[in-house]
């Protein structure tokens, strides 16, 4: 029996080992050693603050309520003992406030908050959380947040420097939540990332994909997901990338290495 998933499960460990999702095959792609070890239990990854932020401005957009009530849960690491913000929530504010000060901005994120859905695709159950979704216009945005609007990023996956959309593998997430809803409605959803700058002003966007984007993303998928799944049923032994946290935390020296490996 299928867990059903709700807001409280939906990050849970249950969840993340009954289905995959976009973030948990980034993370089989980044060191299968890792994202086997956080399905067993036996690691548990540390974003340190930027998790606290990134909730914190997203449930700015979701509802003036769940703002609050995330405030409210989260004052220790929002406010110091003077009872001010923390540079990094003063820097989200700022973010918040340039989105919310846009009217084509907010008109992109339009529609129903946090909506979770699943599919079965490529033969394995995937779960999503939309950012938002408009049934009205056949479309659905995600709100990112990033250094810069243009800066480049060296890419092995495409070969070639690319901006933060295609570095952080968001061409690859919409064109999965697109194929998400489409299972769930019948119909194919226009995708739009909202994106907001770290920069003092933030810097702002509202971004669209050409269609022709996400057949290479499906085909990426399909191509690993097979092993992937074998790895999460235990079929097969991952193999470790030797650069993560958890591979230096795990390390054990078996021999030397030449110098000129070490670059």
């Amino acid at each position: 029996m299928s867990l059903e998933l709700n807001q409280s499960n939906y990050f849970s460990l249950e969840a993340d080992r009954e289905y995959f999702s976009v973030s948990q095959f980034k993370g089989f792609v980044e060191c299968q050693a890792k994202a086997v070890a956080k399905l067993k239990g036996e690691h548990e990854e540390s974003f340190g603050k930027a998790l606290v932020v990134g909730s914190y401005t997203h449930a700015a957009f979701e509802s003036d309520h769940e703002f609050e009530k995330f405030t409210a849960e989260n004052t220790d690491e929002i406010f110091n003992r003077s009872g001010n913000k923390y540079a990094d929530f003063i820097t989200a504010d700022a973010m918040i406030g340039t989105v919310k000060n846009d009217k084509f901005a907010m008109f992109a994120m339009d529609g129903e908050k946090e909506i979770i859905l699943t599919a079965e695709l490529f033969g394995v159950k995937w779960k999503a959380k939309i950012d938002s979704i408009n049934h009205t216009r056949n479309t659905f945005t995600d709100l990112k947040t990033t250094r810069s609007l243009s800066q480049r990023y060296w890419s092995d996956k495409y070969q070639k420097y690319v901006s933060f959309i295609e570095a952080w593998d968001y061409v690859l997430q919409m064109a999965m939540y697109r194929e998400i809803i489409q299972a769930n409605t019948g119909s194919y959803y226009s995708p739009y990332v909202v994106a907001v700058t770290k920069e003092d002003p933030p810097d702002k966007a509202v971004l669209h994909f050409d269609d022709t984007r996400f057949q290479f993303e499906l085909d990426y998928v399909e191509h690993k997901i097979d092993q992937f799944a074998a790895l999460k049923a235990g079929e097969v032994e991952p193999t470790r990338c030797e650069k993560c946290a958890y591979c230096r935390k795990t390390k054990q020296l078996k021999d030397t290495i030449e110098i000129g490996e070490l670059v």
